[in-house]
C-alpha cells in the first residue's frame, strides 16, 4: 500500500483514529481528568460520547459496503444488527461502572421511541412533505409490529407479575423466547419470506441517465477489519466516557432514563442519517426496515445479553415497564399498526409518531 493510499483511507476514517486518539489520550491522562471536578468530567464525557458516535458512523459505513451485494433486507439487517451491537457494548461497560437495576430496561424503552417515533416519524414526515404518499411493503410493518409488540410484552411487561424468588427461571426463558424468536424471524427474513421486507421500487429512465458514474468499490476484507476495529476503538472510548459520566452525573438528580437516552442515540445516530436519506430518495421500503428492524434488534438481542449477565452475576435488573413506560409503548405500536397497515406513508402518519416522540422526551425530561 502506497503512501498516498494510506493518507487517503486516513482520511476517510478521521472519525474513527480521532476517537481511538482521544482514547489514548483519555487512559493516560485518566488520573488527572478524574480529578478535575464535575465540569471537566462532564465536558469530558459529552466529547467522548461525540466521538463514539463519530466512530459508530464509520462502523455503519463499512456495515453497508460487506453488505452492498446483497441488497435488502439483507443490508439494513446488517445495519441494525452493527447498531445493537455498538449499543450492548456501551452498556454493558456503563453497568460495570454505574450498576444500575433500570439502565437495561430504560436503554431498551429509549431505543423504541428513538426508532419507531423518532426515526420513523421524522423520516415520514419529511419524505411525505416532499413526496405526497411513499410506497412500501405492507408485509414488513405488520410483521415487526407484531413481533415488537410479543417481545416486549415477555421481557418488559410479564416480569411485573413474577415473583422475585423465581426472577432466574424466567430470566432463562426469556433468553430462550427471544433466541427463538430471533431465529426464526432471521430464517423468515432472509429465507422464503424474505420479499416481506423488500419493495421493487419504479426507476424512471431519466434517473437513470441522471444517475452519477459508479465509484470504484471499497474492499470488503478491507471493511471487515476497519468494522472491527470501530468495534474496539468504541468500547475503548466507552470505558473512560463510562467512568467521566458516572463523575459528572454523581448526585446532581440525573433522571434515570436520560442515561438510557444517551446509550440508545450513540447507537441510533447511523440509523437516523440513513434513514432520512432513504425518506428523501423516495425510498421508505429502508425507512421502515431500519426503524421498526432496529426496535425489534434491540428488544430481541439486547435483552438476552444482558438477561445473562445478570444470570451469570445472580443479580436481577428490573426489567418491568413502569405504568408510563407501558403506555407509551402501547400507544406507539397502536400507532405503527393503524400507520404501517396500508403499504402508503404520508407526513400525517409522521407526524402522529413524531409528537409521541416529543411526548416520550417530555416525560424524560421530568423523570418518568
Amino acid at each position: 500500500m502506497t503512501l498516498r493510499t494510506l493518507s487517503r483511507a486516513a482520511a476517510k476514517e478521521w472519525l474513527m483514529l480521532a476517537a481511538a486518539l482521544a482514547a489514548v489520550l483519555a487512559y493516560s491522562f485518566e488520573p488527572v481528568l478524574q480529578g478535575s471536578g464535575r465540569s471537566v468530567a462532564i465536558a469530558t464525557a459529552v466529547v467522548l460520547i461525540l466521538l463514539i458516535i463519530g466512530a459508530s458512523l464509520r462502523v455503519s459505513h463499512h456495515a453497508e459496503i460487506i453488505a452492498e451485494r446483497l441488497g435488502d433486507p439483507y443490508g439494513t439487517m446488517i445495519l441494525t444488527l452493527s447498531a445493537v451491537l455498538v449499543e450492548v457494548i456501551v452498556l454493558a461497560i456503563m453497568m460495570s461502572h454505574e450498576p444500575s437495576p433500570t439502565l437495561v430496561r430504560d436503554t431498551i424503552y429509549a431505543a423504541v421511541m428513538l426508532d419507531i417515533n423518532g426515526i420513523l416519524g421524522l423520516a415520514a414526515l419529511m419524505g411525505g412533505l416532499k413526496h405526497g404518499e411513499q410506497d412500501y411493503n405492507d408485509d414488513s410493518g405488520k410483521t415487526y409490529g407484531v413481533m415488537i409488540l410479543t417481545a416486549m410484552g415477555i421481557s418488559m411487561v410479564v416480569p411485573e407479575f413474577i415473583p422475585r424468588a423465581d426472577w432466574h427461571i424466567y430470566s432463562a426463558f426469556t433468553i430462550g423466547a427471544m433466541l427463538m424468536l430471533y431465529g426464526l424471524f432471521l430464517r423468515m427474513q432472509v429465507g422464503v419470506h424474505s420479499y416481506f421486507f423488500s419493495y421493487n421500487y419504479r426507476v424512471k429512465h431519466k434517473d437513470k441517465e441522471r444517475s452519477p458514474p459508479t465509484q470504484e468499490p471499497e474492499s470488503r476484507n478491507r471493511s471487515i477489519f476497519l468494522l472491527i476495529s470501530g468495534i474496539v476503538v468504541i468500547a475503548a472510548v466507552a470505558e473512560i466516557m463510562s467512568k467521566a459520566l458516572k463523575v459528572g452525573i454523581s448526585g446532581i438528580g440525573v433522571p434515570p432514563i436520560v442515561l438510557g437516552l444517551v446509550v440508545a442515540t450513540i447507537s441510533a445516530c447511523p440509523e437516523i442519517l440513513t434513514a432520512l436519506r432513504a425518506a428523501l430518495a423516495n425510498r421508505m421500503q429502508s425507512v421502515v426496515n431500519i426503524a421498526m428492524g432496529a426496535s425489534l434488534s434491540t428488544v430481541i438481542l439486547t435483552v438476552p445479553v444482558m438477561e445473562a449477565i445478570a444470570l451469570f452475576n445472580g443479580v436481577p435488573f428490573q426489567m418491568a415497564m413502569t405504568p408510563v413506560q407501558s403506555v407509551m409503548v402501547a400507544l406507539t405500536l397502536i400507532a405503527a399498526a393503524i400507520n404501517l397497515n396500508d403499504g402508503q406513508s404520508n407526513a400525517i402518519e409522521g407526524m402522529t409518531h413524531f409528537v409521541l416522540f416529543a411526548t416520550f422526551l417530555m416525560l424524560a425530561s421530568l423523570g418518568l
